[in-house]
């Protein structure tokens, strides 16, 4: 009987081998050395800090900023706006008459592949047939309503703010699943007890989420980090890297650019990235 488990359990063990295991050993060893194999430690890491594509303050706080730098300013724009906007959405729409038709709506943005929304996002803010600029047109805004991925200093701000809409069917989705959880009886006692719609929601429905805020926070986190398909559509990371991530700084080194060494460290520094949050929120999620 324990050979015939074994011989089950083999072909999962050989595939994430090769698939799997090996090239995360690899991709951490080719970031530790150079080119021609030689082992020269972190020096592969402090050589990408100091590139203008991965870090550049000089011209501060306009783009191009560096990859990292815009990597943080999707994070501090798109998480609090996704998960406020799916939160809201998800406790306003679970007593409406037809919520379930506009939850489908707002999910469509999720349904889509992330290349259809990267062209959706790239019309969207493209003068002419574009309904942003079109917007601020209306509103005398001549500022804004020009093609926002043609200028540097919007180019990013339009990639983030169409992520927004993709994902946010993501964290509805799981709060309105939340919600149907939070027992009845304990709403209506609130109600009894003399509790508006307002206090009901920050002293009684968010406390009870916080376990899923957690878990939609590291989600949205991760979808933050990895963002690749959306810029590699919309802008290929222009106009002059005013847009570039760093997964799309990745991929460049490694398919363009055919610098492997360079490629890993990217991909483990972004992988560390995602670690240490994801660590400090595991902690947090076993104490609640």
């Amino acid at each position: 009987m324990g050979i015939t488990k074994v011989f089950f359990f083999l072909p999962a063990v050989i595939l994430l081998s090769i698939f799997l295991i090996y090239p995360l050993f690899q991709t951490i060893y080719l970031s530790f050395t150079s080119p021609n194999g030689q082992f020269i430690g972190i020096n592969n890491y402090i050589n990408i800090l100091s590139r203008k594509e991965v870090l550049n303050l000089e011209n501060f706080p306009i783009p191009p900023l560096g990859a990292l730098i815009h990597n943080l300013l999707w994070t501090c724009i798109h998480l609090p706006l996704s998960i406020f906007l799916g939160l809201i959405f998800a406790v306003l729409l679970r007593n409406v008459k037809g919520g379930t038709i506009i939850k489908s709506i707002i999910f469509t943005g999720m349904v889509i592949p992330l290349i259809v929304g990267g062209l959706l996002i790239r019309f969207s803010f493209e003068s002419g047939p574009g309904i942003v600029p079109a917007f601020f047109q209306i509103l005398g805004i001549k500022s804004l309503s020009k093609n926002w991925i043609a200028y540097p200093d919007t180019a990013l701000f339009a990639l983030i703010l169409g992520s927004v809409w993709l994902w946010t069917g993501f964290n509805l989705v799981i709060y309105s699943a939340a919600l149907v959880g939070i027992p009845k009886e304990i709403e209506e006692a609130s109600m009894v007890d003399g509790a508006n719609p307002i206090q009901r929601f920050f002293y009684i429905i968010l406390p009870l989420l916080k376990p899923v805020t957690l878990t939609t926070t590291m989600a949205t986190f991760i979808f933050e980090l990895k963002t690749f398909d959306i810029v590699y559509i919309s802008t290929r990371g222009g106009p002059g890297d005013a847009s570039m991530t760093l997964a799309l700084l990745m991929y460049f080194y490694a398919f363009r650019g055919l610098d492997y060494n360079s490629a890993a460290t990217v991909a483990v520094f972004l992988t560390l990235l995602t670690l240490i949050p994801a660590f400090l929120m595991i902690r947090q999620y076993i104490k609640t």
